[in-house]
């Protein structure tokens, strides 16, 4: 699983357009791509750029929160869900993490539920821990080998799934979401 970075490029034809250019304009932006994330991972932090995926009804699922609490998918039924893969040592989740919180605080009074799913290999009490210290004011809970088979593959994160009222994946994106584009799909689930 990783943290790291994702280029996508739209499909050409191999080769220059012209015998002029040189190298392919395609090259040159994964050449760029490429620099600009190992730079990004010697000093930490990892550009990700939003891939989307997957539609279709969501799987049910059971998960037991780190206070405790059991969260089922059926029980949910009628709200729209967020459900968002992450880990302590990712950089980009922890940056969205203020920004999901943020959606459960604005638009909880409309139903909705942000669930956090941590794939770390630590004891749930670090996690519990790591997501205090964040001040995360939405359930988390450690994510199963069955969740992470039903969602999956969970191949990098972050990786958020938008859940509308129906109990349909509207949305699957892998990689870090800007608070502004966070909410824009939020509001398409409400």
């Amino acid at each position: 699983m990783g943290c790291g970075v994702t280029v996508q490029t739209a499909a050409r034809e191999p080769g220059p357009a012209s015998p002029e250019e040189g190298v392919p304009l395609s090259r040159f932006v994964v050449s760029i791509a490429l620099v600009a994330g190992l730079a990004g991972a010697a000093t930490g932090w990892q550009m990700l750029t939003p891939v989307e995926s997957s539609r279709g009804a969501a799987r049910p699922f059971v998960v037991r929160t780190l206070d405790g609490r059991t969260v089922r998918l059926a029980d949910l039924r009628g709200r729209p869900v967020v459900l968002d893969f992450w880990a302590t040592w990712c950089a980009p989740c922890r940056a969205s993490m203020p920004h999901l919180s943020t959606m459960q605080e604005r638009f909880g009074g409309r139903g909705l539920m942000v669930l956090g799913l941590s794939v770390d290999d630590g004891s749930p009490q670090a996690v519990r821990g790591f997501a205090e210290r964040l001040r995360v004011r939405f359930p988390v809970g450690m994510a199963s080998e069955q969740v992470l088979d039903d969602y999956g593959p969970i191949r990098s994160i972050p990786t958020t799934i938008f859940i509308d009222r129906r109990g349909q994946i509207v949305r699957r994106v892998v990689g870090y979401v800007d608070q502004e584009t966070l909410e824009q799909f939020v509001r398409e689930i409400l």
